[in-house]
C-alpha cells in the first residue's frame, strides 16, 4: 500500500542510510540476492522504519546473526484467484506469509460473479491490516460469458468508481477476447476506461492478427498459454507471460524453455488457482522456485520471476528487491536450490519463523454474502431422456483446464441416460443458485474416475452454481440438497447420506478456518 512519507521521515530514513544514525535492525552476515544485477553479495542489511537504508558496513540498534543464510526479497504473487484456495484473504495471508510471500495481486472474479459489488467490497475490506499486502485487479468478465447465469452482471460504469481504490491495480483477465477481437462495444468500453492502466489478458491459443487485435486493445499480460510457440509468440508481440503451475492446471514443464537470459525478464511463475492442501503440504511461491530449479533453471532467475519482475509488470515502487528504498521484506531461506523459508520480515518487523506466522492481527470483517437461493433439488431434475446410442461427452484432461469433446457409447434404460461407471461416463449437472429459479443444465462426463454415490460443490468456475456429478439421480440429489443446507461448499454423498463435507459459508467459496 502507498506509505505516508513525511519529510521528517524521509530525513531520519536518509540519515540512516548515510550511516550517521544507527539503522533499527541490521542482518549480519547473510548473502544478499540481487535481483538486479542476478547475483549474490555477502553483505550486511540495514533496515530503518520499514525500508532497506542501505548493504554494507552498518551500525543497529538492533542486530540478527543470518551467518551464511540467504536473504531474499519478499516473493510476491502475480496472478490468483484468492477464492480458489477456499480461504478467506486474512486465512490465506497467514498461511502464504510463513511460505515468504509478501504481496498478492488478485483477481476477486469468482466472488463478483456470485455477489457483484458487495462481494469486491467484502474482499477489499478483508485485506486491510494484513502482513501480507493484497492486491486487486476488477473482474472484466462478470458474467464469464452469456450461456449460464451469475449473481451479478458489471459494465464499465459499474467499475470506474474503484479505479483509484489505492488496493486496485487496474482490470482483470480480459477473458472475453473473442468480444475484444470483435470490437464489441460493451466489452471495449471496459478497456477504454482502464485505457492507461494494466490489463490482465487471457487469450489462450490466440495468435496472429487477432492477437495483434487483442494487444492493440490493452491486455499485457497472459497466464492461459499452453504451448511454447503461443508463448514465444506472445512474448515476442510484447506481454508479459505468467507462467502457470497451480492445483489443477500445470504449464511449467512446458514452457520453461521459454526463459532464457534474453526473455527472463519478461516471465513470471504465477500460481492462477491454488488449493488449501497444496499450500500446506508444498508451499506457495516458494513451491514454485523449487520447482522451476528443479527443471533447471537458475534460481537467481526463478527468484527474480517472484520478486522483481512482478513489481515492475504491476507499476509497483520500492517492491521486489532488497535496495535502498525498498520496502523492508526480507526473506530467509537456507539454501536457493531447496529454497526453505526459514524466517520472514514484513517491512521490517518479524512475521513468520519456523513455518508458521507470528503476531498475526485477527480481523475478521463482517459480512452478509449467504448465496444458497435454491429450492428442494428432488432426483426428477436429473432425468435425460435420449434413444440414441451414442453422445456427445466432456472429456477431462488431466493437469489442464481445457476438456475434450467426446463422442461416446452410453447407458440407455427405459429411455432415459444413465450414469455407466464401468465406461466411466457420468451425468454431470449444473444447478443455478443465484436467482431462485434453479435452471438446470444436464451433460455427460469421462474423467472423474467415480463408481458410486456423488460429488458436489459450489466452487464451480465461474458463475459457481451448484455442479453435480455421480452415479444415481438419487445421490446427485441428495448432494444438491446438502450443499443447499450448509450454505455453500463441497460434499461428497454415497446411498443418500453425506460421506464428507466442507462448508464455505462465505458466498459458497471460502472458509474463515485457517489452513491447519
Amino acid at each position: 500500500m502507498p506509505e505516508n512519507i513525511t519529510r521528517e521521515r524521509l530525513q531520519r530514513l536518509v540519515a540512516a542510510a548515510r550511516g550517521e544514525e544507527p539503522a533499527d535492525l541490521v542482518f549480519r552476515g547473510g548473502r544478499v540476492v540481487n535481483v538486479f544485477s542476478r547475483t549474490v553479495q555477502r553483505r550486511d542489511l540495514a533496515v530503518s522504519d520499514g525500508f532497506v537504508v542501505g548493504l554494507g558496513d552498518y551500525r543497529g540498534v538492533k542486530t540478527i546473526d543470518v551467518s551464511d543464510k540467504f536473504l531474499v526479497p519478499g516473493l510476491m504473487e502475480g496472478h490468483l484467484h484468492l477464492e480458489s484456495s477456499l480461504l478467506t484473504p486474512p486465512a490465506l495471508a497467514r498461511a502464504v506469509l510463513a511460505r515468504g510471500t509478501s504481496a498478492v495481486i488478485a483477481d476477486p472474479h469468482e466472488i463478483v460473479n456470485v455477489h457483484g459489488l458487495p462481494g469486491l467490497d467484502y474482499m477489499l475490506a478483508a485485506a486491510e491490516g494484513l502482513p501480507v499486502d493484497i492486491f486487486y485487479l476488477l473482474s472484466s468478465c462478470v458474467p464469464a460469458t452469456r450461456f449460464e447465469t451469475s449473481g451479478a452482471d458489471l459494465e464499465a460504469a459499474d467499475l470506474a468508481p474503484y479505479a483509484d481504490h489505492p488496493r486496485i491495480l487496474g482490470l482483470a483477465e480480459m477473458m472475453n477476447f473473442p468480444g475484444v477481437v470483435a470490437g464489441d462495444p460493451l466489452v471495449l468500453d471496459k478497456l477504454v476506461a482502464f485505457w492507461d492502466r494494466h490489463v490482465d489478458g487471457h487469450a489462450p491459443l490466440l495468435g496472429g492478427k487477432p492477437l495483434n487485435a487483442y494487444l492493440l486493445a490493452g491486455p499485457s499480460t497472459d497466464h492461459e498459454c499452453l504451448e511454447l510457440p503461443e508463448a514465444a509468440e506472445k512474448l515476442d508481440a510484447g506481454m508479459w507471460i505468467m507462467i502457470r503451475q497451480g492445483t489443477l492446471a500445470h504449464n511449467l514443464a512446458d514452457l520453461l524453455p521459454l526463459v532464457t537470459p534474453a526473455t527472463c525478464r519478461r516471465c513470471l511463475l504465477v500460481s492462477d488457482d491454488l488449493h488449501p492442501d497444496v499450500i500446506r503440504t508444498e508451499g506457495h511461491l516458494d513451491r514454485l522456485v523449487r520447482l522451476a530449479v528443479a527443471g533447471g533453471l537458475d534460481p537467481l532467475v526463478a527468484i527474480q520471476m517472484v520478486t522483481l519482475n512482478v513489481a515492475e509488470c504491476f507499476g509497483l515502487p520500492r517492491r521486489g528487491a532488497l535496495a535502498p528504498g525498498y520496502l523492508a521484506d526480507v526473506v530467509v531461506v537456507d539454501d536457493l536450490e531447496h529454497f526453505q523459508v526459514e524466517r520472514v520480515w514484513h517491512r521490517g518487523r518479524p512475521a513468520a519463523r519456523g513455518g508458521r506466522a507470528v503476531d498475526f492481527p485477527e480481523t475478521t470483517p463482517a459480512y452478509d454474502l449467504a448465496s444458497m437461493n435454491v429450492p428442494p433439488i428432488k432426483p426428477d431434475r436429473f432425468r435425460l431422456p435420449s434413444d440414441a446410442s451414442r453422445a456427445k461427452v466432456i472429456g477431462i484432461v488431466p493437469d489442464q483446464l481445457v476438456t475434450r469433446k467426446l463422442v461416446r457409447a452410453v447407458r440407455v434404460e427405459d429411455g432415459l441416460v444413465v450414469s455407466d461407471p464401468e465406461t466411466d461416463v457420468l451425468k454431470l449437472a449444473v444447478i443455478e443458485r443465484h436467482t431462485g429459479r434453479a435452471g438446470t443444465g444436464l451433460g455427460l462426463v469421462k474423467g472423474f474416475g467415480l463408481k458410486k454415490g456423488a460429488l458436489g460443490s459450489t466452487v464451480a468456475h465461474d458463475s459457481h452454481n451448484i455442479i453435480v456429478v455421480g452415479v444415481t439421480d438419487e445421490d446427485m440429489a441428495a448432494a444438491a440438497n446438502a450443499l443447499r443446507d450448509m450454505g455453500g461448499g463441497l460434499v461428497a454423498v454415497d446411498h443418500g447420506r453425506v460421506k464428507a463435507s466442507l462448508p464455505l459459508p462465505v458466498a459458497g467459496l471460502m472458509s474463515e478456518r485457517p489452513i491447519g
